[in-house]
């Protein structure tokens, strides 16, 4: 198989993966993890890209060059950090409780993860050149605020969903391993987002 082959299929199973994490995560996560490609990752990274470049333009007062590259190179290094950051925690502490699973399954489904992270920094960057605070306090702006506030919600839920099929699938863990992990990981977890946030990094942390 050529590596163009190689591609194209993956960005066809990442398709149906995105999909069928919103439709059957259970089944979904079971084939991710244990069929998954890297290749699936081309995509996810495309995406990525997508949303720094949005980001880093949100963020520019005006059209420089020099300031929207580094800050998209700012971006992409913090998102990689905290990615291989969370897989080795989550690795680490998985495997001291009892885990049994693979670096890559625990990887590829972590990576999934992102998803419902993307759509909400995707939509948030968007919306604020759309409409930019400080939004009205008539009817219509806390209409908005209370639907954002749901979408929010859904897309949060939604995280932890993923979140618990990765512990559940990538490292086998059973309910009780999976809270002993997200016990240990959650302050590790929450201290580096907080010294993301210290270094300007991120304002919401993007996990």
């Amino acid at each position: 198989m050529s590596i163009t082959d190689a591609l194209l299929l993956g960005a066809l199973h990442f398709c149906r993966n995105a999909i069928g994490i919103v439709t059957r995560p259970y089944e979904t996560y079971r084939r991710i993890v244990e069929h998954s490609s890297f290749a699936e990752l081309v995509p996810l990274a495309g995406l990525l890209s997508l949303y720094f470049a949005i980001a880093s333009a949100v963020k520019a007062p005006l059209f420089r060059p020099y300031f929207l590259t580094k800050q998209f190179i700012l971006l992409a290094s913090g998102v990689g950090l905290s990615f291989l950051l969370i897989v080795g925690t989550i690795w680490v502490i998985g495997q001291a409780v009892g885990g049994k699973g693979t670096v890559k399954g625990v990887l590829m489904a972590w990576a999934y993860t992102l998803v419902p992270t993307l759509c909400w920094f995707l939509v948030t960057s968007v919306l604020y050149l759309l409409l930019p605070p400080p939004r009205t306090e008539r009817l219509q702006g806390i209409v908005f605020s209370i639907l954002y506030l749901l979408f929010s919600s859904v897309l949060f839920f939604w995280k932890l969903v993923l979140s618990y099929l990765t512990l559940r699938f990538g490292l086998r863990l059973d309910l009780k391993q999976i809270v002993a992990t997200s016990t240990i990981a959650a302050p590790i977890i929450g201290i580096y987002s907080y010294l993301m946030y210290i270094f300007g990094i991120f304002k919401v942390p993007f996990l």
